[in-house]
């Protein structure tokens, strides 16, 4: 009966936010999607004097806001990127396929000398929105701005001089770099012109088959159609995403038709839209649910009490019963079948509460006073979980582990904020943090261990540092053979693994749901390309 009142009460009030929203500044986006899909155009009447249907949409996105470092869409600051490609704005030279290989895009193809050198044939007749054409020239500006300002480009591409000619883009890297094509299809090599687009704003200029006119912060951004599109023509003649953080205000909204689709819904609202009115799109990703360990922390410090928690984490029961068995259980830092480098080719720990229970035992951490909870010298084994809400599995995995844990005598102390950035600042503020990350966003290993196993890099936040995992990162940046690639890591896997460093617990599978009338609003593996040039309506 709660749950049917909050639900009841959600509706109303996540109607009343989604029709009162308005945003500020540039054109105003539409106050609600299906109410407004379609509506006279203003001008352009066809044949017989009968005035165009103007297609409206609006999609409510869990992601778009500052919380998850998508606070616009320049893919040249932090992971802004992300934005500029899932909305159409943007698009780089090489496309992910649903297999995670390596297609054409903006690029027509590209070799490697064996070395450092790779030239890059760029497509012809591709245009960016603001009218100026993309030749190697514009790429070569883009990427140049790229380097001086992304903190991570740099060091994943290791470009070190670029050379335009036409439609042909020579790179030259400053050590080799066998996966250079993989990192140019990151978001963050989104192809812009730096000349047109608005850096302050954020708004930025791409080749995709819709362009940005209105953007507020954690709220929303207005799309339309760029004219000069390439690869098809746009079917929707304003866009609005409008950022909703909350999962119930989001399952609402769709149910009282404020919005024409969603991404991000959470796992328990899936029963409502179960019917003929609506359209799910799902696909395996390699988005991993995981808990980093916080390496500076004197409790996570000890080998014992990380072997616990990897013991102590129910997976099987989060991903059945909280997930409804939307996912799968995580091995290692890539899911089972993907490729050679999987999570079935290393070893891991098993759930075992009575396993767990004896190393606590061993090591000293013993509940002497009766009340549950394991004590060490005078210390109760209290673990703070740092997690945040916009990813609606992340709070649902909290829960589980707090059960888990506390039958093996850990009480853990759970902050799900969406102010997680600050606290990550204060290493003395958390022992273990539980975030959603795609680890192999272009198919290739190489991404996960860079940007969250070396000392210093941006995903690392447990300060975590292995000499030998360090080394073998090195081989695997500089190293083109693939079956040597995944040899190595699988090797890095088992090396993390074996620190209990991390704790992979769960992979997305992924579900796009929109109303029925929608067409074209698809799931990929790789978690971008959400709007694209056959997203359409028909009611």
């Amino acid at each position: 009966m709660k749950k049917t009142a909050a639900m009841i009460l959600s509706i109303v009030l996540g109607a009343g936010l989604l029709a009162g929203c308005g945003g500020t500044g540039g054109s105003t986006p539409a106050e609600s999607g299906a109410a407004q899909s379609s509506v006279l155009a203003e001008s352009g009447a066809e044949e017989n004097n009968v005035p165009k249907e103007k297609k409206v949409m609006t999609i409510g996105d869990t992601t778009f806001n500052a919380e998850n470092w998508e606070e616009t869409i320049d893919p040249h600051r932090t992971y802004n990127g992300w934005p500029c490609i899932r909305y159409g704005v943007g698009e780089t030279l090489v496309h992910y396929s649903d297999t995670m290989e390596l297609e054409p895009w903006l690029a027509e193809s590209w070799e490697n000398d064996g070395d450092c050198t790779w030239t890059i044939k760029l497509r012809e007749g591709v245009k960016f929105s603001s009218g100026r054409d993309m030749d190697a020239a514009a790429v070569k500006e883009c990427f140049e701005h790229l380097l001086e300002n992304h903190d991570r480009a740099p060091g994943d591409t290791k470009i070190a001089s670029m050379e335009a000619d036409g439609q042909v883009l020579t790179i030259v890297t400053s050590e080799p770099n066998p996966a250079l094509m993989n990192y140019l299809g990151d978001p963050y090599a989104c192809v812009i012109d730096t000349a047109a687009s608005d850096f302050e704003t954020g708004i930025s200029v791409g080749t995709g088959p819709y362009k940005a006119v209105d953007m507020l912060m954690d709220d929303h951004i207005t799309l339309v159609p760029n004219e000069y599109y390439w690869d098809g023509t746009p079917k929707i003649d304003e866009l609005t995403i409008r950022t909703i953080s909350d999962g119930d205000t989001l399952s609402s909204a769709l149910l009282a038709g404020n919005i024409d689709a969603a991404y991000g819904m959470a796992y328990e609202a899936y029963p409502n839209f179960e019917n003929d009115d609506y359209r799910f799109s799902g696909i395996q990703t390699s988005r991993a649910f995981f808990a980093s360990m916080n390496m500076t922390s004197p409790v996570i410090r000890d080998p014992a009490v990380r072997k616990a928690v990897a013991m102590g984490i129910n997976k099987a029961g989060f991903v059945g019963t909280l997930l409804d068995g939307h996912g799968v259980v995580g091995n290692g830092a890539f899911p089972d079948g993907f490729g050679a480098f999987g999570g079935e080719h290393v070893e891991t720990e098993t759930y075992d509460p009575e396993g767990a229970m004896k190393v606590l035992e061993d090591a000293g951490w013993v509940d002497s006073d009766g009340d549950g909870i394991r004590e060490k010298d005078g210390t109760p084994l209290i673990i703070r979980w740092l997690t945040y809400p916009s990813r609606q599995e992340l709070p649902l995995l909290a829960e589980s582990v707090q059960a888990s844990l506390r039958d093996i005598g850990i009480d853990v102390d759970v902050n799900n904020t969406a102010n997680r950035r600050e606290f990550l600042k204060d290493m003395t503020s958390w022992d273990i943090y539980a975030s959603a990350l795609v680890t192999a966003p272009s198919g290739d290993p190489q991404y996960f261990f860079t940007t969250s196993c070396l000392p210093g890099m941006s995903y690392n936040f447990g300060a975590y540092e292995n000499e030998e995992v360090t080394a073998m990162i090195g081989e695997l940046a500089t190293e083109f053979d693939p079956a040597k690639r995944a040899e190595l890591a699988v090797k890095l896997q088992q090396a993390i693994l074996d620190d209990n460093a991390y704790v992979f617990c769960s992979f997305l599978e992924m579900n796009m749901i929109s109303k029925s009338y929608v067409t074209g609003w698809t799931a990929h593996a790789c978690d971008y390309y959400e709007v694209t040039a056959e997203l359409d309506i028909n009611r």
